[in-house]
């Protein structure tokens, strides 16, 4: 058996145990063996790291930092990120399942959200007002909230950290950062280099743990000012409770089951290939997984065979190979939920196209690439996230019913559009209930673009310029310019 790794927490510029010396297990999914240990925090364990947040806030060099110098340390922190691209992607490939050429690549992009928020910290700007009285200048300014605690799960971690750390830095907030309990890895390993950026310390904290006491804790701090949470919905539900005993603003991107329709006068090729990795890049182990297919009835006898030919072929196997096309799930709760759901799917009339089972000759927690025909939108699986490899498909009519089938969900998160007509990609966007349309593409995100959802995909958005006023509040100066004192208001004019 390989030596197994023991990780640390990152608090106030130190690397620590859990104060009772607790941990927990990290098991490599490819091989199913435990393969690391991260500290188990408890409540002291959190509310040190808070304390530490609220101290480099507001005393110390972080505090004193212009924005300009905040940037500086941002820019130190992608160009890192780059250097250690190939590492932290070999890291979270162990630790997630997920294909070491996506992580590593992921890794290397993630730079690019830190360098935009570096050149966003000095250009977060006030106004000034047009007052109705005489003799007042009156002007806003925004400031950091304080200190934010940013829950992030364990898939495409370093990417949903820098949307929210990329931002609350350039502001000039502090962060905890409490790491996914199921691969903690890879936040810890990027922890390692925030000291080397140059960013002083206790400005970023990263804990380890359960939901309770750890996420409990962190949530419902006093000192907490704001919390960013990307997760399920359940989970966030407990979040919204906790923020009731702090007053913290909360932003909540949660999970989502999200449309991909394609028309009649779609490039089926394109369609195809869009589909399939809408819902199959990353085992559909990701929030806007495409993973409710809708075909126009005119094309869907094409298109199903040769999308599911294809899924076929998908290989399986190692995610640290170049040559493997879908790696494992990350834990046994996902695929005894995705065996449990596909078999329900099958009593209800769901009909396995391709896939529906684990593979032959694999090890570790594997789960093949499944389409399953539904004939109703009421089968429990087409409401369901499974945050698997599994696809429901559907047929319709016309544009109406397409988007009467999109909409009919709890989630709005993400939606695909595969269609030549423009006029109509222009009007499905805009009536279907997503927070993100992707139209002739999918899964493609930028720094400059806003992402969130709606519905019980949540609230708030991430990335883009915009979201850096979420971490900031307004403050307006009144200033008396006139040269005579002011008037004694208690006498009768």
């Amino acid at each position: 058996m390989a030596e197994i790794t023991h990780y640390q927490m990152l608090i106030d510029g130190t690397w620590v145990d859990a104060s009772d010396g607790e941990t927990f297990d990290s098991v490599n999914p490819t091989s199913g063996e435990v393969w690391s240990t991260a500290p188990e925090a408890n409540a002291n364990d959190i509310d040190r790291a808070v304390r530490a947040a609220d101290r480099a806030f507001s005393e110390g060099p972080w505090a004193s930092m212009s924005p300009t110098e905040r940037g500086h340390c941002l820019r130190r922190l992608a160009d890192l990120l780059v250097d250690k691209s190939e590492d932290l992607g070999r890291i979270e490939c162990t630790d997630t399942g997920k294909m070491f050429k996506e992580t590593r690549w992921q890794a290397k992009y993630v730079a690019e959200f830190f360098h935009f928020y570096a050149g966003c910290a000095d250009k977060i700007h006030g106004e000034t007002l047009p007052i109705d009285k005489p003799d007042l200048f009156v002007f806003t300014h925004r400031e950091p909230l304080g200190v934010i605690a940013a829950v992030v799960p364990w898939n495409s971690q370093l990417f949903l950290s820098a949307v929210k750390i990329g931002p609350a830095l350039a502001a000039g907030n502090t962060v905890v950062i409490k790491a996914s309990e199921f691969a903690s890895a890879a936040m810890l390993e990027f922890g390692r280099l925030i000291e080397q950026a140059g960013i002083p310390p206790g400005v970023v904290n990263i804990v380890t743990g359960h939901g309770n006491p750890c996420g409990t804790t962190l949530t419902s701090h006093p000192l907490v000012s704001r919390v960013s949470f990307t997760g399920g919905p359940t989970a966030a539900q407990h979040i919204l409770c906790n923020s009731a005993s702090n007053f913290a603003e909360v932003s909540l991107e949660l999970g989502g089951k999200s449309p991909f329709i394609v028309f009649d006068d779609a490039n089926i090729e394109g369609a195809v290939n869009g589909a399939l990795g809408a819902i199959f890049g990353a085992a559909g182990q990701s929030c806007v997984a495409g993973s409710r297919l809708y075909l126009q009835e005119s094309i869907a006898d094409q298109f199903l065979p040769r999308m599911a030919e294809q899924a076929k072929n998908i290989l399986l196997g190692d995610p640290m190979e170049e040559d493997t096309q879908m790696g494992p799930l990350c834990t046994n709760a996902q695929l005894e939920h995705v065996k449990r759901e596909v078999a329900y799917a099958q009593t209800e009339g769901g009909e396995v196209l391709c896939g529906g089972k684990q593979p032959e000759g694999l090890g570790g927690l594997y789960y093949e690439p499944t389409i399953i025909a539904c004939p109703r939108q009421d089968l429990r699986i087409v409401d369901t996230e499974l945050f698997g490899p599994v696809l429901s498909v559907l047929r319709f009519k016309d544009e109406d019913e397409a988007i009467r089938l999109a909409n009919d969900t709890k989630y709005g998160l993400a939606a695909g559009i595969f269609t030549r007509d423009s006029a109509r990609s222009l009007r499905v966007a805009r009536r279907v209930k997503a927070g993100i349309v992707w139209v002739n593409t999918y899964r493609v995100v930028s720094p400059i673009a806003e992402f969130g959802g709606m519905k019980s995909s949540g609230y708030g958005r991430e990335s883009g310029f915009q979201a850096i006023y979420d971490y900031t509040r307004p403050k307006t100066v009144w200033m008396n310019t006139s040269s005579e004192p002011l008037g004694n208001q208690f006498v009768a004019r």
